[in-house]
């Protein structure tokens, strides 16, 4: 019997591209966006953007992610009211919302996490970082 599926260079399996995990990726700065874009889609996930709170969800109702990463100082409406509106709607309550901010600190990271916020990061997020953290969130 002769095996048709995909392989990469390295023999591992190819991920099948209709199975991509969708990113929602909430940040205002175009530098970050360029590196969250570098860096998903060259892990294979279907990604797209947002650069204003005030778009968010609608763009989630419209996407459909299977996770969500958030900025947490945006204009118009920050991350962090955002995330409470999405864990009051029973449907987007079950997103993964990986909170990123540049500003840092224990009670930063308490008051965002209370919110909803299943991940937390600190700027700069390193590559190895930010993928660890959203490979542990999508396989929860």
């Amino acid at each position: 019997m002769t095996d048709t599926s995909l392989t990469n260079e390295s023999g591992a399996p190819d991920e099948d591209p209709a199975m991509a995990k969708k990113v929602l990726v909430v940040e205002d700065d175009l530098l970050n966006r360029m590196f969250y874009s570098a860096v998903l889609e060259g892990k294979g996930y279907e990604v797209a953007f947002v650069h204003d709170g005030a778009q968010v969800l609608a763009e989630v109702d419209r996407f459909a992610p299977d996770l969500i990463t958030m900025d947490i100082h945006l204009p118009s409406i920050s991350g962090l009211e955002l995330i409470k509106r999405l864990q009051r709607d029973a449907r987007k309550r079950k997103i993964p919302i990986l909170a990123i901010t540049g500003f840092a600190g224990k009670n930063e990271e308490a008051r965002i996490r209370r919110a909803g916020a299943r991940g937390y990061l600190a700027k700069p997020v390193s590559v190895a970082k930010l993928t660890t953290e959203i490979e542990a969130l999508l396989s929860v």
